[in-house]
């Protein structure tokens, strides 16, 4: 998928894969990102790898936040 798209599945500001691969490329397993041109694609294992957590995790993530701005005290 698009960096932009994998950003918004795992509900991730729209530069945080070409953010994280540009600081941190080695953190992407081998062959879970490549280079066409200027976009950048990732592959959904990459993206679990990089962020920690899968896509349906995320989602949940995204709950504990509060307008989006401020994480909910649990």
């Amino acid at each position: 998928m698009s960096s932009s798209e994998a950003a918004r599945r795992w509900h991730k500001a729209d530069d945080y894969v070409r953010q994280a691969y540009r600081k941190t490329p080695w953190k992407f397993p081998k062959g879970s990102i490549r280079k066409f041109g200027k976009q950048l694609v990732v592959t959904k294992r990459g993206m679990e790898v990089v962020t920690g957590m899968t896509e349906d995790e995320a989602a949940t993530e995204q709950h504990k936040f509060d307008n989006g701005n401020h994480r909910i005290a649990q």
